[in-house]
């Protein structure tokens, strides 16, 4: 009776379990299962998807930014149309709290922006590492997050000889980020988090002096709220580790190489394996039939020839006929009767790899957020029409990225460097870094300008400026940010060219001879007053013309 229950038991135990319903990016990587497979997915939260895939889909896209073309070279475009040569601060801090007018906020203003843009190209007082500008750690910055979905950051203070501002910047690995999680200690995926789920801390896992791993953990801001480490992803609701936004397609990504290097492989067999002999002899004696004298003297052992040698040999009459040498380099082989000699053309790639290949090309760029000709450089068939609507449809996203992902690093060092330049006394408000910390949200609102948008036509975009303008439906600044710089900035600039010319006895605008704009505004204005003028109603003794 004990046997047989054990017998049962066993039994029961030894039944494998149904297989349980999943969901998580990756998951076609191993098993090839369609996303429409017969289990259904289950939904969870976004945090679990991450945790379970961030480290394999950050290894497997950073592999793919060292060894893939097409990968590195779209990220380095979208790098370019998110921040340019960097992103430009434009302080726009709102200090009527302080009594400030217009003017005075817009010096105060300026003054921040001259000495802020000093600040940020001299790596020396920007980098912890004293290595790189603000612009390049931007870049640095967007490359990651492509990478791992995540940008993260340190702002310590450090003093160091020849250098004024002690906050640096240190850009961190993502995966430095630790992936344990601890519910007791509420630490979830390397993040501590406070009662609201907010981000308190951050656990790191660091390389120690004998290259052994050691945590650290860091807070995110100091008693004072200054930021101390900045950790930037998009993503859904409740997410609070970011991923790659690359991780779609990294499955379209190895399709791809093996569909290249599949059609390279065929396509060099066939290139090395050229030409054929159809023939009923052994393959070795055909081989021995293409050489020429001198590759077939010593053949065989002991001197002594094949048999195809004999039978060769039998013919050497037709062979001194038809026998035409071209040197070392080349040679022409007759061969017997019945005997075929086939040249082969290579077949790959075939009529229908360029489009296969565009296809999973497009949904890369798709992912990615570039166009087609962004990832590939081809602007085959483009038309001036579907350039435009293509710019148009990715320029939002542009806008959003630029926003969202590129400017909240910079954005949160800007605020720590201004701190300490009012607590410092080199940038004077009333009541000194105390009013600064009560106002922090009004004093420090920046604008961060980045690269133009993209146009196909500058004349045609310039024409279409200038009717919105008339309309009165756009403004100078509009067209100053549609261009990539501040109206303010334009304004002052102009004005600092019309003092120099008139100083200089110039005119003309840049160089003599070319339009004059100091005049434009002032014949605009008075060929809109004599229109006006015109537009005014009669007087009562006026007389209609012909009376």
């Amino acid at each position: 009776m004990l046997a047989g229950l054990r017998n049962r038991i066993a039994g029961i135990i030894a039944v494998p379990a149904a297989p349980q319903p999943s969901a998580g990016y990756l998951r076609s990587q191993q098993t090839g299962v369609s996303i429409f497979n017969t289990q259904p997915p289950v939904l969870r939260d976004a945090s679990d998807d991450v945790r379970a895939s961030w480290v394999q889909a950050a290894s497997r896209t950073v592999d793919a930014l060292h060894n893939s073309g097409w990968i590195a070279g779209v990220v380095e475009q979208m790098m370019s149309l998110m921040i340019g040569d960097g992103l430009q601060a434009n302080f726009r801090p709102d200090l009527t709290v302080f009594g400030f007018d217009a003017k005075q906020t817009s010096e105060w203003a300026t003054r921040a922006e001259k000495r802020f843009a000093a600040y940020a190209a001299n790596p020396y007082e920007v980098d912890a590492g004293g290595r790189y500008s603000l612009a390049q750690m931007q870049a640095a910055s967007v490359r990651q997050w492509f990478a791992t979905g995540e940008i993260l950051a340190e702002i310590p203070f450090i003093k160091r000889e020849g250098s004024k501002a002690g906050t640096k910047l240190r850009l961190l690995p993502s995966h430095w980020l630790s992936q344990r999680t601890d519910i007791m200690r509420r630490l979830e995926h390397g993040v501590f988090l406070d009662q609201n789920a907010a981000p308190a801390g951050y656990l790191f896992e660091l390389k120690g002096k004998w290259n052994e791993k050691v945590e650290v953990e860091r807070a995110a801001r100091d008693a004072y709220g200054r930021p101390m480490i900045v950790h930037v992803f998009d993503g859904a609701a409740g997410q609070i580790r970011g991923i790659t936004p690359l991780a779609p397609v990294l499955r379209v990504l190895r399709d791809y190489d093996q569909l290249s290097n599949a059609t390279l492989s065929a396509a060099m067999i066939q290139a090395i394996f050229a030409a054929t002999v159809e023939s009923d002899y052994p393959t070795s004696e055909i081989l021995d039939a293409l050489k020429d004298q001198d590759e077939q003297d010593g053949y065989g052992v002991d001197g002594a020839a094949s048999r195809f040698d004999a039978f060769m040999g039998q013919k050497v009459g037709w062979h001194q006929n038809v026998n035409i040498d071209l040197g070392r380099n080349g040679k022409i082989a007759h061969l017997m009767m019945g005997e075929k000699l086939n040249f082969n053309r290579s077949e790959h790639p075939n009529s229908t790899y360029e489009a296969f290949a565009n296809f999973l090309l497009r949904e890369i760029a798709r992912c990615v957020g570039a166009l087609l000709p962004d990832l590939t450089g081809d602007h085959r068939g483009e038309s001036y029409s579907s350039i435009r609507m293509g710019i148009a449809k990715q320029w939002p996203l542009l806008l959003y990225r630029r926003k969202h992902i590129a400017t909240p690093m910079p954005q949160r060092l800007a605020e720590a460097w201004l701190e300490e330049e009012i607590d410092r006394g080199d940038m004077p408000l009333p009541g000194g870094v105390d009013a600064f910390i009560a106002n922090k949200s009004d004093i420090c609102r920046i604008d961060w300008r980045g690269p133009a948008k993209p146009v196909a036509d500058e004349v045609k975009a310039a024409s279409a400026h200038k009717l919105y303008r008339d309309m009165g439906v756009m403004s100078d600044e509009m067209i100053c940010a549609d261009l990539g710089v501040d109206h303010e900035d334009v304004y002052r600039a102009r004005h600092e060219e019309k003092a120099m010319r008139e100083d200089l006895d110039i005119h003309g605008g840049v160089t003599n001879g070319g339009t004059d704009i100091d005049m434009m505004d002032e014949i605009a204005a008075e060929d809109a007053q004599a229109e006006k003028d015109a537009q005014k109603p009669a007087g009562k003794d006026a007389q209609p013309n012909g009376q």
